[in-house]
């Protein structure tokens, strides 16, 4: 397994798990979660993705009831966590409307939620999870520093931020933002070419990419030729045609951390064979065409 120095003292496996399907098993006992965990691990995946938000605000409890049962995987593991997206489910069923909160006194209250969801006494990477149009960026940036400083959490950075969202709450921090979650994939190429990921890797900050595998539309009846040439790709070095379209991200020099979600153990065990492949530039640019529907200007 790769890993990337996210920040000092912070390092991220290449492969990141995604737990936003985690409550959405059929099972959800402590002894299955730590399966999956152990599936991830046996792989040198280490970094595992949350946000308060997922499973109407229960998946950090079913992770974290698996890190009670079995504490000592806490220390083998990188917890990246989000917060700041207020729904009206779970703990905050009286919100009246969905909506954002930056505010200091939200954020320290989701990130104590989380701290106690999980059974830990840190949050390796904390993310505020959406832009906020009302984010006083002094105020989010002063209360981020703090939780840095507290030991609460190790490191801070954000999800779904345009890069004047990201200088915005960067000018008012002394900690540096370490990264930036967002969508990316072969069906949702925009970041290549619109200056988001240019942003990041100018700044020299790996991005997270969520959805990474198109939420499954890759393999679609109207992408049938991307999804058969991934096949054919996939067959040719003993891997599926997922593996592939991960691939494809981690070719690009920005580093990109390709977040999977999957609650199938035979899927997590092969989460690791997108790291056997090498797609050299013309079968890079191969896919993009066909995920452009053209060749290139």
């Amino acid at each position: 397994m790769d890993y990337v120095k996210a920040q000092k003292g912070l390092k991220l496996s290449r492969i990141v798990y995604g737990l936003w399907r985690l409550a959405d098993d059929a099972d959800t006992s402590p002894g299955h979660v730590q399966a999956k965990i152990e599936a991830c691990l046996s792989q040198g995946i280490t970094t595992f993705d949350a946000a308060d938000i997922y499973g109407g605000y229960t998946v950090e409890a079913v992770f974290g009831a698996a890190l009670k049962a079995a504490p000592h995987l806490r220390d083998k593991m990188e917890i990246v966590t989000k917060c700041d997206i207020v729904a009206p489910v779970g703990r905050h069923a009286h919100a009246r409307v969905k909506h954002y909160d930056t505010t200091a006194a939200h954020i320290r209250t989701s990130v104590e939620a989380s701290l106690r969801d999980m059974h830990t006494d840190r949050i390796d990477l904390l993310l505020i999870h959406r832009p906020d149009p009302l984010m006083d960026h002094a105020e989010t940036g002063e209360t981020l520093d703090a939780l840095v400083a507290s030991g609460k959490v190790g490191a801070v950075g954000v999800s779904n931020f345009r890069p004047w969202d990201f200088t915005l709450l960067q000018s008012a921090m002394e900690t540096r933002l370490a990264t930036n979650q967002i969508e990316m994939s072969l069906l949702h190429h925009a970041p290549f070419t619109n200056g988001d990921l240019a942003f990041l890797q100018e700044r020299g900050i790996a991005p997270m990419a969520w959805s990474p595998l198109g939420g499954g539309r890759l393999f679609a009846p109207e992408n049938r030729a991307l999804g058969d040439r991934l096949t054919e790709i996939g067959s040719a070095f003993g891997v599926d045609a997922g593996a592939v379209a991960v691939a494809w991200l981690l070719r690009h020099p920005a580093r990109i951390l390709p977040v999977m979600g999957t609650n199938s153990l035979a899927r997590i065990a092969r989460l690791s064979d997108a790291l056997k492949l090498g797609l050299d530039r013309e079968t890079w640019f191969e896919l993009y065409t066909l995920a452009l529907g053209h060749e290139v200007p």
